[in-house]
């Protein structure tokens, strides 16, 4: 495991550079950083009695394109909001579940309007960076907090979003230059990349060209699609052409017929890499053998007691079974950390909340470390400053809202189209 640290020098929350870092190795990657050092005052004085009512709206994706990662972040909210109010400690959640849908089918321009019109102080979502910037400006002008547990565009760290935008997923620098590196320290030297012609796949295909080039590599050939596209034949032939000996595929559900076309033409099922938004167990869903690829996805390795409670959440909220985990760890903490906020505030004002933000989840630098809400709700009601690291790792905000610490996995596919995590 490799730390980078980033620079010191203060962001606004309109203007920011993630600097450049170098990686050493295809690992599970860790980026430590600093606080830009304001944007919060650490509470200092015995706070007041607590008796709060947080009302939160999720805007995740039940339908459309990314549907499969409704269920793990619905699960992550759920189970989050249960512990919050049995813990008792003077905040009760109320949680109302909503649709972001895609770019495609608009389900947000109903679900939030609703959200906004019912009163809620936070909005928990959207999983797509495409739908987020839809409805942002929206949120930011009702003066309501827009918190997303899976939002990776580097464009959100210099949004004009009045400190109402946070995150706790890591920016698609990061996860570009993790893939990049895998990539070639797997020995490939031609890279193939198709990908989703939204904020999501540019940025992340643009970080992944710059690293893959940078160890000597050649993306040979980079073909976009656009949401809804149902035919990639086009794309397919004009990669195979340039001879890559790996594909990257950036994108979602759709992969799950971008792939066999090139397989079917003759490329071999091993040499893929996902992204975190098509790394699924596509068991059977996946037509063609891909054993032997292997992608990325951010988050730390979830402890089994975690993926148990999450699995008995689902199971009561749906009624069905949870396959997937993607960022139900980071859909937790948004929780977590948005109750411990409004604790520290002692107000559900979104305002207040957002302005203890980055103090809480360790940001600002004066706070005692605690891992659960219960631990670090003690420390603030007994008059100090509590610094959350949860399930999705340290967080630590800077003054953007961006988390300066994060791990990207790496996982690998096997025989029946499953992927392990392998570091």
């Amino acid at each position: 495991m490799s730390v980078f640290t980033r620079g010191s020098a203060q962001r606004s929350r309109t203007a920011g550079i993630l600097g450049a870092v170098a990686i050493a190795g295809a690992s599970a990657l860790v980026l430590a950083g600093c606080s830009g050092g304001g944007g919060t005052t650490p509470t200092t004085e015995a706070p007041e009695a607590r008796d709060l009512t947080l009302s939160v709206g999720t805007v995740l994706p039940q339908t459309g394109a990314l549907a499969y990662l409704g269920p793990p972040e619905e699960a992550g909210v759920g189970l989050a909001t249960a512990e919050v109010n049995e813990a008792a400690k003077g905040i009760t959640i109320d949680v109302t579940y909503g649709d972001s849908g895609d770019p495609d089918n608009k389900a947000y321009e109903t679900t939030v309007p609703k959200l906004l019109g019912d009163g809620v102080q936070a909005l928990i979502g959207a999983a797509s960076s495409g739908v987020t910037k839809l409805f942002l400006d929206q949120a930011v002008g009702a003066g309501v907090i827009t918190f997303s547990p899976a939002n990776t565009s580097p464009d959100f760290t210099t949004w004009d979003d009045n400190n109402l935008y946070w995150r706790t997923a890591p920016s698609d620098l990061l996860q570009g230059e993790v893939l990049g590196n895998l990539i070639a320290e797997d020995g490939h030297q031609a890279l193939g990349i198709i990908w989703l012609n939204d904020a999501y796949g540019s940025g992340l295909e643009a970080a992944l060209t710059e690293t893959f080039e940078s160890t000597g590599g050649t993306v040979v050939a980079s073909e976009s699609y656009n949401a809804g596209d149902t035919n990639f034949s086009a794309q397919v032939s004009a990669i195979l052409a340039q001879n890559p000996d790996a594909i990257a595929v950036i994108g979602f559900e759709e992969t799950a017929t971008i792939v066999p076309s090139f397989v079917n033409s003759g490329f071999s099922g091993s040499d893929f890499y996902f992204v975190d938004g098509n790394i699924s167990q596509w068991g059977s869903d996946m037509p063609v053998s891909i054993e032997g690829s292997k992608g990325t996805q951010p988050g730390p390795v979830l402890a089994d007691d975690f993926q148990e409670r999450l699995i008995a959440q689902w199971q009561e909220q749906s009624g069905e079974e949870l396959v997937d985990f993607n960022y139900a760890a980071e859909s937790y903490d948004a929780v977590v950390l948005l109750a411990l906020a409004a604790l520290a505030a002692n107000s559900t004002e979104p305002a207040d909340i957002a302005s203890k933000l980055q103090e809480v989840s360790g940001g600002s630098g004066d706070g005692t470390p605690c891992t659960s809400f219960a631990e670090c709700a003690d420390i603030i009601l007994g008059g100090g400053v509590a610094d959350y690291d949860g399930y999705s790792g340290g967080v630590a905000f800077d003054d953007a809202g961006d988390p300066t610490e994060a791990t990207i996995g790496i996982f690998q596919y096997g025989a029946d189209n499953t992927h392990t995590r392998i570091n």
